[in-house]
C-alpha cells in the first residue's frame, strides 16, 4: 500500500529565540507568543496536537494565555537550525537534508557597482533605490519614479535577497521574471544571494503588490530529500513556493498558489490523489504579508485560519499517512525589526500511526525531518539528520 507524507510549512512561524539569536539581532523573538498577544489568535487544533507542549515554546516576554494541552494527540518537538542563516531557502534546504555552513551574502548598504552595472546593461534599464527596504514602503517611495521612467526598483533586506519591483503596466510579469533570470545568472561566487525575487505591483499610488511574486533560488548545494525520492521512483508533489526554493529540482509535479487559503485548498485536493511519496506545501502569507509588515493581528488571523482548516486536513489522512507541520525560521511581528528572526521551529506530526503525546524535546537540526520521512517511506537515507521514526510511530 502506498505511503504518503504531507509536510506543511507555516512560513516564519518560529517558537522562540535560538541560543545564538543575539548574534543575529533577534534576542527575545518568539513569533508564536507574539501572535498570542492578539485577540484574534485562536488555535485549539494546533494546541490539541501539542504545539504548546513543545519544550520552551511558551518561554517568552510576551504575556499570553497559551497553555500546554493535557492530552496532546500528536507527536511534537522543536528544532534548532544548524545552518548559518534565517531565511526560507536555508530553512527549507535544511529540512530537506542540506546544511548551509556559511551564510549567504547580505547587503546592508545596497549592492555594489560590480553587481548593479552589469545588471543594468543586460536589462537595458536603470536601477533605482538599491537599499534595504520594506516591500510596501519601497513601492510607496519609488513606485511613481518607476512608472514614470521605466527604471527597475532593486532592493534588499536583512536576508540574502535581490528583489526587483516594477508596475505590471510598465513591466509585464513575464518580462520582470526574465530580468530576475538575468540577475540570477549574474549573481554567483561572492555575490551568490539566496534568492532573486520578482515583486510586481499594480494600481495607483501608493500601489499594491500583486500575487504574481516569483522566487528564483540558488540550486541546492547538495542532494536533497526531494532529489533522493525522485531518483528512487517516489512521487514528489510541491504546493506553493517549494518549487522555487529548490530551483525546480526534485519534484515530479508542482502547483503554484495565490495565497494561504489557495495553498490549503490545493493541498486538500491533492490529499484525494493516489500517490506514493511526499506532498510538500509552503504557506507564505504569514511571512510575506504579515510578519514582514509587523502586522500582529493579520499574522494571528492567518494562523487561526489554518487552525480552523486543520480538522479537514486530518480527516483526509489515510491509515499509512503522516501529516507534519513545521516552519522554516521566525518573523516576530512585535519586535521593531521587519526581517526574519533566528528562532526554533515547531515540528508537529499527526496520523493514525502516530504515538499521541510523543515528546521529542529539542532536536539539533531541521534535517531530522528529511531523515524521518526517508525512513518512513523506505527510501535510502541521506548523510545528515537522524530519523525519529521509532519515537513517533506506535
Amino acid at each position: 500500500m502506498n505511503k504518503r507524507v504531507f509536510v506543511i510549512v507555516l512560513d516564519s512561524f518560529g517558537i522562540g529565540e535560538e541560543p545564538d539569536a543575539a548574534a543575529w539581532g533577534d534576542e527575545g523573538s518568539n513569533t508564536l507568543c507574539a501572535c498570542a498577544t492578539s485577540s484574534f489568535f485562536d488555535i485549539p487544533n494546533l494546541t490539541q496536537l501539542g504545539l504548546c507542549n513543545i519544550e520552551g515554546a511558551l518561554d517568552s516576554v510576551y504575556e499570553n494565555d497559551l497553555a500546554p494541552h493535557p492530552s496532546p494527540t500528536g507527536a511534537f518537538a522543536r528544532m534548532q537550525e544548524e545552518s548559518q542563516g534565517k531565511d526560507s531557502t536555508v530553512g527549507h534546504w535544511e529540512m530537506a537534508g542540506v546544511i548551509s555552513p556559511r551564510p549567504f551574502p547580505t547587503y546592508p548598504e545596497g549592492f555594489p557597482p560590480e553587481v548593479i552595472e552589469p545588471f543594468e546593461e543586460a536589462c537595458g534599464r536603470k536601477v533605482i533605490c538599491n537599499l534595504p527596504y520594506s516591500g510596501t514602503d519601497v513601492i510607496r517611495d519609488y513606485g511613481k519614479e518607476q512608472v514614470e521612467t521605466g527604471a527597475l526598483i532593486v532592493y534588499t533586506s536583512g536576508d540574502s535577497v535581490f528583489q526587483i519591483a516594477a508596475h505590471e503596466d510598465v513591466v509585464p510579469p513575464e518580462q520582470l521574471y526574465e530580468y530576475c533570470r538575468i540577475a540570477r545568472a549574474q549573481l554567483k561566487g561572492d555575490h551568490a544571494v539566496g534568492r532573486v525575487i520578482a515583486r510586481p505591483f499594480e494600481g495607483e499610488w501608493p500601489f499594491t503588490r500583486t500575487s504574481r511574486r516569483h522566487d528564483f533560488s540558488l540550486e541546492p548545494t547538495g542532494t536533497t530529500m526531494l532529489d533522493a525520492l525522485k531518483e528512487q521512483g517516489f512521487d514528489v508533489l510541491s504546493v506553493g513556493k517549494i518549487y522555487d526554493l529548490f530551483a525546480g529540482r526534485g519534484t515530479t509535479d508542482h502547483i503554484l498558489t495565490s495565497n494561504n487559503a489557495d495553498g490549503i485548498e490545493k493541498t486538500l485536493a491533492w490529499m484525494d490523489r493516489d500517490f506514493n511519496g511526499l506532498c510538500y506545501t509552503n504557506l507564505v502569507d504569514t511571512d510575506m504579508i504579515y510578519g514582514h509588515r509587523n502586522d500582529v493581528d493579520g499574522y494571528a488571523k492567518a494562523i487561526s485560519y489554518f487552525d480552523a482548516k486543520l480538522p479537514e486536513l486530518l480527516a483526509k489522512l489515510r491509515d499509512d499517512d503522516l501529516l507534519m507541520i513545521t516552519a522554516d525560521h521566525g518573523c516576530d511581528p512585535v519586535t521593531p525589526s521587519t526581517d526574519h528572526s533566528r528562532e526554533y521551529v515547531p515540528w508537529l506530526i499527526a496520523g493514525p500511526k502516530v504515538k499521541a503525546g510523543a515528546d521529542l524535546a529539542t532536536l539539533p537540526t531541521f534535517a531530522d525531518i528529511s531523515a524521518t520521512i526517508l525512513d518512513y517511506l523506505g527510501a535510502k537515507p541521506l548523510s545528515v539528520g537522524t530519523s525519529r521514526l521509532s519515537q513517533i510511530i506506535q
